[in-house]
């Protein structure tokens, strides 16, 4: 495969799932690629096979993710931004489908025809409407072939794109009325399902109809709640996308851990001093790229704090002057009565905050 950025999780971890296959013994659901058991332990990970653990989180949520799309119902993940919703998606439909591209992202633009089909519009002038003619999007391709589709964002869609889910959801046929006979129905296959995301701070931008939500079960996914299991998450993915990027040097560990110290206290902070910037651990790994990124190519080193206060004002706080002065009183504040040569050193770099 040409080299990529960003390889779907199914490249990714080939190897792991060929053996997850090959060794898989337990019950499958119709038309999955690996029983409950065997996709559980692709995505929570299990070190006596060698399997790396790629999820972080509650494991009953995982299960209870797994028996939902072995049901005739949808998976709908909800949580705030940032808390590896699309991750566990992704994640899901490689162990289930072994393709997690079937994808719908979601937006004020998003159009039926980029769910469900539409058509090669040469064709349809020359020839009028054959499945010659059909372009198939990622439901129709699911339906057929018996795949997890991914919606991501679905609550970022207008409400009559959503609906158009409800005959696929619950019937699970897809009506094309344009062509005739056995073509103008595609009934879904076994192993089609759908994962669909929505995020807590979007949910009220197109609200789901009851009957919509009928269709889903309903999971959320909380941020990390331990501080160790957070810092090494951040320590594993930076060090991953520092690769990616060239960088020469993994993280500097107690950078790391500042970082990750001052995510969790801005996110977890009461009234007015609770930050209300998506300071996620996806976000804190973020940071922790561009602070590698920044001080690698322009002068050599790992990082320092700050390179930290450099990046986290435009790739945490970004336009937001609330949480601006949140971040400043938070750095004039509370930073100097903790301890240590790093604290030390973010406190004396808060001028360079804009503004």
């Amino acid at each position: 495969m040409t080299e990529v950025q960003r390889p779907p999780a199914e490249v990714r971890y080939a190897a792991e799932l060929a053996r997850l296959r090959e060794t898989d013994q337990d019950p499958r659901p119709p038309g999955w690629a690996l029983s409950l058991r065997a996709a559980r332990r692709f995505i929570l990970g299990d070190e006596r096979a060698g399997i790396r653990g790629k999820f972080v989180g509650d494991p009953s949520l995982v299960d209870r993710a797994l028996v939902a799309l072995a049901t005739d119902r949808g998976l709908l993940l909800i949580g705030r931004p940032g808390t590896a919703k699309s991750l566990l998606s992704e994640l899901i439909a490689a162990a289930i489908s072994g393709d997690s591209t079937l994808t719908v992202q979601g937006g004020a633009a998003t159009t039926e025809d980029q769910i469900r089909y539409s058509w090669n519009y040469a064709m349809l002038v020359a020839d009028g409407p054959s499945p010659r003619a059909l372009v198939p999007a990622p439901m129709l391709r699911g339906m057929r072939e018996g795949r997890i589709v991914r919606f991501e964002e679905l609550t970022r869609c207008p409400l009559e794109v959503q609906d158009c889910l409800l005959s696929l959801l619950s019937e699970r046929v897809l009506a094309i009325p344009e062509l005739s006979g056995a073509d103008a129905m595609v009934f879904a296959a076994p192993g089609f399902n759908v994962i669909a995301t929505a995020n807590t701070e979007d949910r009220g931008v197109n609200e789901m109809s009851t009957a919509l939500k009928r269709r889903f079960t309903f999971e959320t996914v909380f941020p990390i709640a331990d501080f160790t299991t957070e810092l090494e998450l951040v320590r594993a993915e930076a060090t991953e996308l520092l690769n990616r990027s060239g960088v020469g040097r993994p993280p500097d560990p107690d950078l790391l851990s500042v970082l990750v110290t001052t995510f969790r206290e801005l996110r977890e902070g009461t009234g007015a001093e609770r930050s209300s910037a998506v300071l996620s651990t996806a976000e804190a790994v973020s940071v922790a790229h561009a602070v590698g990124v920044r001080a690698w190519y322009l002068r050599g080193e790992p990082g320092t704090p700050a390179d930290l206060v450099d990046c986290l004002a435009g790739t945490a706080v970004k336009d937001s002057e609330p949480d601006l002065a949140r971040l400043r009183r938070y750095l004039e504040q509370q930073v100097p009565r903790k301890q240590g040569a790093y604290w030390r050193a973010l406190h004396e770099a808060r001028d360079r905050l804009p503004g």
